[in-house]
């Protein structure tokens, strides 16, 4: 009897084991944590920059730890962004198409090996298609650092080997402020070769951007090859923090705060003022791209409660440069 129940036991024991893992897995929403799981590039051109991010959206309560990506096919480099996920943080899983050594139909399966908080395997896919007649030289637009004030252009060449007639007939951007010209500049013996200048024009909004412009020919079978383009845009002058928080205060009450004011060229400012707020701060004449401000701020009192301003630091001259912060209180008598 006492060997019978300690048997029971034993078996209780190793189902538990062997189960809890598995219950704890399902009780995880994979499908929410993988929102992509296929992404086909369609046709790309030889050696085209060729990537595609696919989001890990921790929406659990626990830290997922990859251990690593298999990858199905050499077509395919997976790049782990983070290995280890914080709750609701989101990374990436970047898939690099290998157009510059792999030729064809390709595709590959990225098996996604979680050891943390259990383990489980995700299954990606990406397919596309490379072809072997034209070439981006570079392949890829990359802007650094764009004055978003300022326009600017770089130029990628298309070279194409194959039919005498083949052309590129038009260009398409997703931005109405990315803009492509292309001019043909040789043809002969089959081998034809063009210049797509890609610009950025004033008024871009500022941030890390990334796009796909699609170059259009007359090809009947793959007329639509993407060219991607990617660059950071930055603004002639910025503050940061971009979010000042006073917290709760009392009208009349002072508060100070640092700031830091960054320009891409040395610049003196000119004045500091915030909508219902009296600001006090000692400005430098000196011209310089890094101003450190410590402005003192008092809340007029004509108005309650929580309170969202406008902060505007201006600098001196004719071009009217300006950035602008926001400003969250609770302004309370109490």
């Amino acid at each position: 009897m006492l060997r019978a129940a300690l048997f029971t036991s034993l078996v209780s024991v190793t189902t538990l084991v062997t189960f809890a893992p598995h219950c704890a897995a399902q009780s995880l929403n994979w499908k929410e944590i993988f929102p992509v799981r296929k992404h086909d590039f369609g046709t790309v051109a030889v050696a085209a920059k060729t990537e595609f991010s696919f989001p890990i959206e921790n929406t659990s309560n626990r830290p997922i730890h990859i251990r690593t990506v298999r990858a199905s096919c050499g077509c395919t480099t997976p790049i782990i962004e983070s290995k280890t996920i914080a709750p609701n943080e989101t990374s990436y899983i970047r898939a690099r198409f290998n157009t510059d050594t792999f030729k064809g139909k390709r595709g590959a399966n990225l098996t996604v090996v979680i050891d943390r908080p259990v383990y489980t395997e995700v299954r990606l896919r990406v397919d596309g298609y490379i072809r072997s007649d034209m070439v981006f030289h570079p392949g890829a637009v990359e802007f650094e650092n764009v004055n978003a004030n300022e326009p600017v252009t770089q130029a990628v060449k298309v070279l194409y080997a194959g039919r005498k007639n083949w052309q590129i007939r038009e260009i398409e951007s997703p931005r109405s402020w990315l803009v492509a010209d292309f001019r043909e500049l040789s043809r002969a013996r089959g081998r034809i070769n063009y210049e797509v200048a890609v610009t950025i024009e004033s008024g871009a909004p500022t941030g890390f951007f990334q796009d796909e412009l699609v170059v259009l020919t007359n090809d009947s079978e793959m007329p639509r090859v993407p060219l991607r383009v990617s660059g950071e845009i930055t603004a002639p002058l910025r503050i940061s923090p971009g979010v000042i928080a006073l917290g709760k205060i009392k009208p009349g009450t002072i508060t100070l705060k640092k700031l830091v004011v960054l320009g891409q060229q040395p610049f003196v400012i000119k004045s500091v003022t915030a909508e219902g707020w009296k600001v006090d701060v000692s400005l430098s004449g000196e011209a310089k791209k890094t101003h450190i401000l410590q402005p003192k701020f008092t809340a007029s009192d004509d108005a309650m409660g929580p309170r969202k301003s406008t902060l505007t630091i201006e600098a001196a001259g004719d071009n009217g440069v300006s950035a602008t912060a926001l400003i969250t209180a609770e302004v309370s008598s109490k």
